[in-house]
């Protein structure tokens, strides 16, 4: 990426509410970055710490290829409006709730439920240094936030068309 910004600052004299115009061309490069980030990110097991540390880097790097810096009194909300995008840790909940519902809709045979809904033995206790956070933890946060259960989830998940809608408009819009 050159010294090619991906946005034309079009300044007033105050230099405290900038014209943003972002060109079509532009945006291509931006979305390249966003999928480079959302690589694998259905899987991830997130902590709240981590969901703060993601947004950040998101914004950052979204000021930075915008082209905006500290000095022009841009608010993130104004520059997530500029772009119309969500942000990184509620399209990455939003991957997570559609494999979610991918593998509750699988048979009950299927490997990948049978794991999912298997519970660990009685005397079982996680190694020395394993992370405490599992990826069913952070799916009831993700469920918590639309008051939802993970065993209402599961039912929910039966319905495709409606659990498709709540996991694509739920998790972006929220």
């Amino acid at each position: 990426m050159s010294c090619h910004f991906l946005c034309v600052l079009c300044c007033n004299a105050e230099l405290r509410k900038p014209d943003l115009e972002v060109t079509a061309c532009h945006l291509n490069e931006v979305e390249t970055v966003q999928h480079m980030y959302l690589y694998g990110s259905d899987c991830w097991a997130i902590s709240m710490m981590d969901t703060c540390k993601i947004d950040a880097l998101d914004q950052w790097c979204l000021r930075m290829l915008l082209g905006i810096k500290w000095y022009q009194f841009v608010c993130n909300d104004d520059v997530r409006r500029l772009r119309k995008q969500p942000k990184l840790t509620a399209i990455i909940q939003s991957r997570r709730l559609t494999i979610f519902g991918h593998i509750m809709g699988m048979d009950d045979n299927a490997d990948a439920k049978r794991i999912l809904l298997a519970s660990p033995l009685a005397d079982w206790r996680r190694q020395l240094g394993r992370p405490r956070i599992t990826w069913l933890s952070t799916m009831q946060q993700d469920l918590k936030q639309h008051h939802i259960t993970l065993p209402e989830a599961a039912d929910l998940a039966q319905n495709c068309p409606l659990w498709r809608m709540m996991s694509t408009y739920g998790a972006t819009q929220s």
